[in-house]
């Protein structure tokens, strides 16, 4: 349809979970008039990026399909002023949570849209009412690593068959924490697991892939310094 003048992958991402801030820093470069192919596998930037452009004095030119892809084009305009403001109300982003007292040893957690019941912090029951602190913590963890080895996979179009992270935590001492103990600290003091993936790519991509999701996790790089984290490469074909 058009000769691009560069080229962006966004993969599985939506105009809502960073396309958009990945179509900037590729379209930066670019002078006023030239054209950026966008590629993307998400059904929903079909509609969403046409919206985007028109709101930031871009010229949406259309879409055509490619491998696996629709491939989009846009023709930069000239509001970069509104742009470089975007990027750096993403810098400073700051997410928020609010926790309220809800029945039993119980609260009822508020994230934006959604709504979840965490139980004690600590509880190390077999059956629990509610996840604990603990669960949400190595859930938090488990989830930033997963999603962002898949995400980061589907924008450098690396083939991805199954990914699963089992992670194991224990406390320094969890008696402290019941106040059944008066010596020690209740702080998790190790993590550990398996990151399994599937793929038919070589062993030396998913490796390079998943060093880059381990840079570029923020909660296993906020963790690492204060707690040893200990998951393996498992590469299962």
């Amino acid at each position: 349809m058009n000769k691009a003048n560069a080229i962006c992958d966004g993969g599985d991402l939506d105009c809502g979970s960073g396309l958009l801030l990945i179509i900037k820093k590729s379209m930066d470069p670019l002078t006023n008039g030239q054209i950026l192919e966008v590629r993307s596998r998400e059904r929903s930037v079909a509609e969403d990026l046409p919206a985007w452009c028109r709101m930031v004095d871009h010229e949406f030119l259309g879409s055509e399909p490619g491998d696996n892809t629709i491939r989009y084009f846009i023709k930069k305009g000239s509001n970069q002023e509104e742009l470089e403001m975007d990027l750096q109300a993403a810098k400073g982003y700051e997410w928020s949570v609010r926790a309220r007292g809800d029945k039993d040893l119980t609260v009822k957690i508020h994230s934006r849209n959604h709504t979840f019941i965490a139980g004690q912090p600590a509880d190390f029951s077999p059956k629990v009412n509610a996840p604990s602190s603990i669960d949400y913590l190595l859930a938090a963890l488990a989830s930033c690593l997963t999603v962002g080895y898949k995400a980061q996979a589907s924008r450098k179009n690396i083939e991805i068959d199954n990914v699963e992270l089992t992670l194991k935590g224990g406390l320094e001492n969890v008696l402290f924490h019941m106040e059944l103990d008066e010596e020690g600290s209740p702080k998790i003091n190790r993590i550990g697991g398996t990151f399994y993936v599937s793929s038919p790519e070589s062993e030396d991509i998913l490796e390079d892939l998943w060093s880059n999701t381990v840079a570029r996790s923020p909660i296993y790089q906020t963790l690492h310094p204060l707690i040893p984290i200990d998951i393996k490469l498992s590469i299962v074909f």
